[in-house]
């Protein structure tokens, strides 16, 4: 499919303005995300249509702890990214440059379809970022919203101001990844840089009605500085507000850095605490055994509003109308009157099969 975002060189190459990296291509060539690709004077998004795989997981697992609680979501990526993370978690997917990963296709009205027919309540664009597959997400987005399903972007931010547009007005909800907070972090360990992602935070915030919670994945000797904390969680505060929710989550050791250890509890135990003292209201632990750093607490009478033992849902006191029952607090996010019962199940699914 032929792409957005680009433009003609003088020196006769093809510029992608799609992210910040620009990738200046000649015939034939593709960009560092692998997947957009110069053709016939043009570029071309060569994973329409293809996914590496499509799966229902809990909602929370995304993770989002304020949008549609306990419910279903249909979950797909395709392949590549416009990043170079060395501590990817998913790197068999993002790093992956052979097609034959991309076994599943599907047309957006397909995958609307299988959603419906699952019971999943929205769809997800994961497991590598949307942000590359733009065209594709935008077109699922829309047969999902005919359908009366939300979407669902988990990605790294790191897009162009022109094409964040597009791509969050199509989404109802997003957990961007601001994944350290020095410049330093960026350049060395993800070949980027921080600004684009801060400027994509604020935009999807304050320009949108796009439901925005972050995740940091806290990297031993890294990023998990208690100042480095502290100047995160601040930020947040100040140019995101107090009821943006921020997910701490365990690194365990993959990809090119096999050799650091896996995250303490502890560490994710301080980097909540430096948060909640800095203001945050919605702080949480993931990727470990945390029911307490995985809970939703009122801020205002401290009562205990959503129980989380990983993706299971343990306790609810909240009102219809998404306040603190004890003290009629309103908590943010996008609540039904009562969580779903999915849990904690993942479900693997060949949209080929369903269709046959």
């Amino acid at each position: 499919m032929r792409a957005r975002y680009w433009h003609r060189l003088d020196d006769g190459r093809v510029q992608c303005d799609l992210c910040p990296r620009f990738c200046k291509l000649r015939e034939g060539q593709r960009g560092l995300c692998f997947v957009r690709a110069r053709h016939n004077d043009g570029i071309i998004l060569t994973t329409y249509g293809r996914s590496s795989g499509f799966c229902v997981d809990p909602i929370e697992k995304k993770p989002l702890n304020h949008f549609l609680l306990g419910t279903p979501v249909l979950s797909f990526g395709t392949a590549g990214c416009n990043l170079t993370c060395n501590f990817c978690q998913n790197w068999d997917i993002s790093k992956a440059t052979q097609f034959d990963r991309l076994q599943d296709q599907a047309s957006p009205d397909a995958i609307a379809r299988a959603a419906k027919d699952m019971g999943a309540q929205s769809v997800a664009f994961t497991y590598n970022d949307p942000v590359i597959f733009l065209e594709y997400a935008v077109d699922v987005a829309a047969a999902c919203r005919e359908a009366g399903l939300k979407t669902v972007a988990v990605t790294a931010g790191y897009i162009t101001a022109e094409a964040r547009k597009e791509l969050f007005a199509a989404m109802d909800a997003a957990n961007i990844d601001l994944k350290g907070f020095t410049d330093d972090f960026y350049r060395r360990l993800c070949s980027a840089e921080l600004r684009p992602v801060l400027d994509a935070l604020e935009y999807v915030k304050h320009e949108t009605r796009c439901w925005l919670e972050i995740t940091t994945l806290l990297i031993p000797g890294k990023n998990d500085s208690p100042a480095e904390i502290d100047a995160l969680s601040q930020w947040i505060r100040e140019r995101l507000g107090t009821d943006t929710p921020l997910h701490f989550s365990a690194f365990h050791p993959d990809w090119r850095m096999r050799d650091v250890p896996q995250t303490p509890a502890a560490t994710l135990a301080t980097a909540r605490r430096i948060a909640l003292e800095n203001g945050l209201r919605y702080v949480y632990t993931g990727n470990i055994h945390d029911e307490a750093g995985q809970s939703t607490y009122c801020h205002h009478c401290g009562e205990r509003l959503i129980g989380r033992d990983w993706y299971e849902i343990t306790s609810w006191a909240m009102t219809a109308d998404g306040r603190c029952a004890k003290c009629g607090a309103a908590c943010k996010g996008v609540f039904e009157a009562r969580p779903g019962v999915w849990g904690a199940r993942r479900l693997p699914v060949r949209l080929d099969a369903m269709a046959s």
